[in-house]
C-alpha cells in the first residue's frame, strides 16, 4: 500500500469509495472534482494497493493561508470491505508529513487540527488515537444527526513521520 497525493486520474475510483462510504451523500464524482480543484486550500491523498484506490483523506486549511495553519480533517473514507485493516490510521499518519511539507512550501506550520463527525461515529476512537483530538462541543442535528467538533491543539507531527523539507 502507498499513500500519495490524489491525482485527477484518481477521481473516478475515489468517487466510488465516497459513494460506498457515504450513502446519504449524492453526486460523489462532482463533489470530489470540486474538492480536488481547491488545491492548495484542500489537500487530498489516496491509499492505493495494486493500482486500486482503497481509501482517501481530505485535509482543508481553515480561515485563509496563515503562518500557523489550522487544518480540518474534512473527510476520510475506506472501501467497506477494506475497513478495519489499519488503512484509515495509515491515511492519517502517512499523509500528515505530506501535509506538513505542503505547509512548509507556503511558509506555514501546523498549529491545530479539527474534526467534525457524527456524535455516534465509532471513528472518534481513530481520531483520538492518531491525532489526539478531544470533543470540544456537540452541534445538535447538523446534518443527519448530532455532530461533535473535535480539536487537537498545538499539533506536532511525530519525528519518525516528519518529511525533511
Amino acid at each position: 500500500m502507498i499513500i500519495r497525493a490524489m491525482e485527477k486520474k484518481d477521481l473516478t475510483q475515489t468517487s466510488q469509495v465516497h459513494k460506498l462510504a457515504f450513502v446519504r451523500q449524492h453526486h460523489s464524482l462532482q463533489w470530489l472534482e470540486r474538492t480536488f480543484s481547491a488545491f492548495p486550500r484542500t489537500l487530498c491523498y489516496v491509499s492505493e494497493r495494486d493500482g486500486k484506490i482503497e481509501g482517501y483523506i481530505i485535509w482543508s486549511q481553515k480561515s485563509g493561508f496563515r503562518p500557523e495553519a489550522v487544518l480540518e480533517l474534512e473527510q476520510i473514507a475506506v472501501l467497506p470491505d477494506r475497513q478495519g485493516k489499519g488503512i484509515g490510521e495509515d491515511l492519517i499518519f502517512l499523509s500528515l508529513p505530506l501535509v506538513k511539507q505542503q505547509l512548509a512550501e507556503q511558509n506555514s506550520v501546523l498549529k491545530h487540527i479539527m474534526v467534525t463527525t457524527r456524535a455516534d461515529n465509532h471513528a472518534q476512537k481513530l481520531y483520538r488515537k492518531t491525532l489526539g483530538v478531544e470533543v470540544e462541543t456537540t452541534i445538535k442535528d447538523l446534518y443527519s444527526a448530532d455532530e461533535v467538533l473535535m480539536v487537537a491543539r498545538h499539533v506536532s507531527v511525530p519525528s519518525h513521520l516528519q518529511v525533511n523539507v
